[in-house]
């Protein structure tokens, strides 16, 4: 296949004026399907209670299995949670986010060194980088390949989803809920499903390339243009769908301006700490 043409109905120029904006997508580049389907991406916060097809689980996982794993550490696992009591738990812990609630599948994705902690108990081993940051840093970037992963396949047959990072809200709870030991903690969660028919939202625009990508060395000095420009396309958004975060600039202060916007989150090292995680 031409790695130029059309895949669908979506062509290369169509797809990257809806991820960028029209007047701010890149230069046309390698295309195909997989492609097309990462950038069709979005947010989806309504669900069918349709059943998904038999085997999506163990397709999705593995996928996310065959994600990169920091020296094949693995040290991620994932709870499919399909109890409607458990799941309006979650959502309640997730500031009542009722799409937890909708979707037939969700996951929660852990960062999880317990397995590789038993393996030294086992093993009559001590496995001394266990209490070091780093070590949770990698279960943690390990989680989001993973899950990221399973996204791309679940879109890929036709399924949505959305990230939910408000489980970190309590992560204690989670725990409980879950029963989860020692070093392991749900990172974020996953809703998978068939959209409702009213869910009708865009490919959300993204920062122009030209913010985030240097070449050679870090260089801001286009920011405030590239910001500015950006504020706009996401307002003409925002205003399409009735969002009360009408900038993105408006938006980073709403969510990092206080503390008060991170629910709680502000405490998690010291949460982690008493999870098994000591983050030395």
């Amino acid at each position: 296949m031409d790695v130029n043409q059309s895949t669908g109905t979506q062509s290369q120029a169509e797809a990257l004026a809806l991820r960028y904006g029209i007047g701010a997508e890149p230069a046309h580049g390698p295309w195909n399907d997989v492609i097309a389907t990462l950038l069709s991406h979005r947010s989806v916060r309504g669900f069918l209670p349709d059943a998904l097809p038999e085997g999506t689980l163990t397709t999705l996982v593995a996928a996310a299995q065959s994600a990169s794993t920091s020296s094949n550490l693995q040290t991620w696992s994932v709870v499919a949670v399909t109890d409607p009591a458990k799941k309006a738990a979650l959502a309640k812990i997730a500031n009542n986010q009722k799409h937890i609630e909708q979707c037939p599948l969700f996951l929660v994705w852990l960062a999880d060194v317990s397995r590789n902690t038993r393996l030294g108990v086992e093993e009559g081993v001590t496995l001394e980088t266990m209490p070091h940051f780093e070590s949770f840093l990698v279960a943690a970037i390990d989680a989001a390949l993973a899950a990221q992963n399973a996204t791309v396949a679940a879109e890929s047959l036709g399924l949505s989803m959305v990230y939910i990072g408000a489980l970190r809200n309590n992560p204690v709870e989670v725990g409980r809920l879950l029963e989860l030991p020692p070093g392991a903690m749900g990172v974020f969660g996953m809703c998978v499903g068939y959209p409702l028919p009213t869910v009708t939202n865009e490919v959300k625009p993204r920062l122009p390339q030209s913010a985030i990508l240097f070449h050679d060395r870090y260089d801001a000095a286009g920011e405030p243009a590239a910001r500015a420009a950006y504020d706009e396309r996401i307002a003409a958004f925002s205003r399409r769908h009735e969002m009360t975060q009408d900038t993105w600039t408006k938006r980073v202060i709403g969510r990092m301006g206080k503390i008060a916007a991170m629910s709680g989150r502000d405490k998690l090292v010291s949460i982690l700490n008493g999870m098994g995680f000591p983050l030395r």
